[in-house]
């Protein structure tokens, strides 16, 4: 897929060797070099836990030769999503895409690349729906997936240590 003349490439759990420090260094960029958050210092974890599922997903958005976003996650295991929680009711079709993690270089931001990633991620997905988690702090951010089609549904913190995050979740295909 080429949008806005950058080129996305799409990546497995077998790719992630080659593409571990790609996806850490675009991390960094993004968190900005002032930013120096536990998270940023855990993310290589991250990266390895959602790397090792067997259905891994992540693409790279590159212009030329340059990597300048990601976006990756993974199938949530059926019937322990952690949207359930927030719902009364399941919907009917629930297999769910685990939307993991998401950054754009600066240099890059404001330019569709964030939602061109995303729909490069989830497109001809088999899931039904996808979740995401976005800090309470950001509602600009959360304000942009609501714009793709999420919607949020509840609160959560999945760590001690990690901030409160919104819980949204989306239908797919994202319209």
């Amino acid at each position: 897929m080429v949008t806005a003349g950058l080129d996305f490439r799409h990546f497995g759990t077998d790719d992630l060797a080659d593409i571990r420090r790609t996806i850490i260094d675009l991390h960094a960029a993004a968190a900005g070099p002032d930013r120096d958050d536990d998270f940023k210092k855990k993310f290589p974890w991250f990266i390895d836990h959602w790397g090792r599922h067997p259905d891994f997903a992540c693409v790279i958005a590159y212009d030329g030769d340059q990597p300048v976003g990601f976006a990756y996650g993974a199938p949530a295991p059926d019937g322990r999503e952690r949207w359930r929680e927030y719902l009364e009711e399941a919907p009917e079709k629930s297999l769910t895409f685990a939307y993991s993690e998401l950054a754009v270089h600066p240099a890059k931001r404001r330019q569709g690349v964030a939602k061109a990633l995303s729909l490069a991620l989830l497109e001809d997905r088999p899931e039904h729906l996808a979740v995401l988690l976005v800090d309470v702090e950001h509602p600009r951010v959360q304000a942009l997936y609501e714009s793709w089609g999420f919607r949020k549904i509840g609160e959560r913190q999945p760590f001690p240590d990690s901030p409160l995050y919104a819980v949204m979740l989306a239908d797919l295909p994202l319209k």
